[in-house]
């Protein structure tokens, strides 16, 4: 029989299924953290809940059960790091899905940026995420077999916007390569690297700056579909990502963006 005559498998929702996977997540206190934690816990994932405040880590650890636990990550702290990488792998033994989720922005104009302004935003959304895959994927080229999934951002792949914003179009521009990179890095152990760039979301992060009725109604505009992104918009690019299901994708940069990338 040939390949192409064999029966079919039954894919979903096998394929999103992550029973026996343990995930950890970077800023899982509230907004896309805590709804990939959530995403991720509900096909049966052990949660790794992450974040530099510790209560909120400790309430998204609780509402996911007895299947997930806090710990207090800071990534712009290469110590915290180390420590909290070393706590996630004595509490559950492995980590098969990293969700570099955590992530900052200092909307201002080159002129007007200070060094130590650019270097926070460096420090988090790119050193810090360096730093966060360095250490978890050491479990995961042991086991040979792994998912990192990066949070970009449409401004990763476009220079141009309604406001300056430039650290940040350079640290999510750098994920996004970055994330090429791993995948050639790290393909010949079986342990993927991929990134979703999202649009606005209806974030804290985006919250000022959406606040504003003509802003909003501007972005809105410049979307096909209309509307900005809530946080649930991007739980099946995550758990796509993260999953089995996309087994064979790696180097990808997963635009859900509502269309903006496609004016």
């Amino acid at each position: 029989m040939s390949v192409s005559e064999r029966e079919p498998k039954a894919a979903a929702p096998r394929l999103f299924r992550m029973d026996g996977l343990v995930a950890l997540v970077t800023g899982a206190g509230a907004g896309i953290g805590r709804m990939a934690a959530a995403s991720l816990a509900e096909a049966g994932a052990g949660i790794a809940v992450t974040d530099r405040d510790g209560a909120a880590a400790n309430r998204v650890a609780k509402e996911l059960g007895r299947n997930a636990a806090a710990f207090v990550i800071d990534v712009a702290d290469e110590a915290a790091i180390v420590a909290g990488t070393r706590a996630v792998l004595e509490r559950f033994g492995r980590i098969d899905v990293l969700v570099n989720n955590a992530g900052i922005a200092r909307r201002q104009s080159t002129v007007e940026m200070s060094r130590e302004t650019w270097d926070q935003v460096m420090a988090v959304n790119l050193t810090g995420l360096f730093l966060m895959t360095r250490e978890a994927v050491k479990p995961m080229l042991a086991q040979r077999s792994g998912s990192i999934v990066n949070i970009a951002s449409i401004m990763g792949h476009v220079g141009g916007g309604l406001y300056p914003n430039p650290a940040y179009h350079a640290s999510k521009g750098a994920v996004v390569n970055l994330t090429r990179a791993w995948a050639c890095e790290f393909g010949p152990c079986n342990v993927r690297c991929n990134a979703i760039a999202p649009t606005f979301v209806n974030t804290d992060l985006a919250r000022p700056m959406l606040s504003d009725p003509t802003m909003r109604a501007k972005l809105e505009s410049l979307h096909p579909l209309g509307r900005l992104a809530e946080v649930d918009d991007l739980a099946g690019a995550i758990l796509y990502l993260a999953s089995p299901a996309s087994a064979m994708v790696t180097g990808h940069s997963l635009a859900v963006d509502g269309g903006w990338l496609s004016r």
